[in-house]
């Protein structure tokens, strides 16, 4: 499985890619190989801020549902348009276009509470 350094991650299998005081957020590829095939994402968060580990949307796969936890404090921007049509891309590119929302930070220092990638995978048992 592929964990980049460049992103953070959390216990609830998100990731985060910090780009000044923006971020993108998506779910790792464990947990999507976990979940199985992604059929549709539900975020209704657009113009909300979201607090650490709160829950921002849910993304379903075949069998269960499962919930969206926000990595940081954060205001939603923009969610990628393109799961509407293909939510499979969450399967398929986990950290390029399968992310899922695009936040600004409202506390950048909660990033540095976040796992690396050594962590997350000592986590995961990887």
């Amino acid at each position: 499985m592929n964990f980049p350094a460049n992103l953070k991650y959390t216990k609830d299998h998100e990731w985060i890619r910090v780009e000044g005081t923006e971020a993108y957020i998506g779910i790792t590829e464990f947990a999507q190989r976990e979940l199985g095939d992604i059929v549709y994402v539900d975020i209704n968060t657009i113009g909300q801020e979201v607090s650490q580990e709160d829950v921002f949307g849910t993304v379903e796969a075949v069998k269960t549902v499962s919930d969206l936890f926000m990595p940081v404090t954060a205001t939603v921007q923009e969610v990628n348009a393109m799961l509407d049509s293909q939510p499979e891309l969450v399967n398929t590119d986990p950290y390029g276009d399968g992310w899922m929302v695009k936040i600004t930070l409202t506390d950048p220092t909660e990033v540095d509470s976040l796992l690396s990638a050594d962590d997350y995978q000592l986590l995961i048992g990887a």
